[in-house]
């Protein structure tokens, strides 16, 4: 790095700092963003004891490295079909996420699980497409309301991804199966 390019990126950092304690200033509102991973994780936080309605989870979408669009997750899953003894192939796709674990001794690799999103009466929605709109509608009666785990969960290195969005804590609906998956890193 050059010095004229250690300077630039100093004056912007000096800079966004006196913007925000400019800010902090002359207002008396709640410093904190209305929606993000903080508020997510302090909403999932501010009760000390859980009941059975409440919010268990944080939902996320991750952001790739060098494209800045979301992870979208394309697997398969080994269904059971209903009134018969046999199962199937299907493909599930999604680019919403529940974080389970931190792999030990690993520097930053997660199991994450697939959560797909669900209307009001819990049916999962779009499980199709190439862009993060394609999973939510916003048409009545199927609007994305919450979301239903799946029981499949991947191993993922988070140091592939450049950004994280948290949505609002919620308690998601149990998967239709009872089965648990695991495919390996992508």
């Amino acid at each position: 790095m050059t010095n004229k390019e250690y300077c630039h990126e100093q004056c912007v950092c000096r800079t966004v700092r006196k913007i925000i304690e400019a800010q902090d200033k002359v207002t008396k509102r709640n410093k904190h963003c209305s929606t993000g991973c903080e508020k997510s994780i302090r909403d999932l936080l501010k009760t000390s004891r859980p009941s059975r309605n409440e919010a268990t989870t944080i939902p996320f979408v991750l952001y790739c490295k060098g494209t800045c669009k979301p992870f979208i997750v394309e697997t398969i899953e080994h269904a059971s079909m209903k009134c018969f003894d046999q199962k199937w192939y299907r493909c599930v796709k999604s680019p919403f996420l529940k974080a389970k674990k931190i792999i030990l001794g690993s520097k930053c690799c997660a199991v994450v699980e697939i959560l797909l999103p669900c209307n009001a009466n819990g049916m999962s929605l779009h499980n199709k497409g190439n862009e993060l709109s394609e999973f939510l509608c916003e048409k009545s009666p199927f609007k994305t309301i919450r979301f239903r785990e799946t029981g499949i969960c991947m191993t993922v290195d988070l140091e592939d991804f450049t950004a994280i969005r948290c949505l609002a804590a919620t308690k998601p609906l149990p998967p239709e199966s009872t089965s648990f998956h695991d495919m390996s890193s992508v």
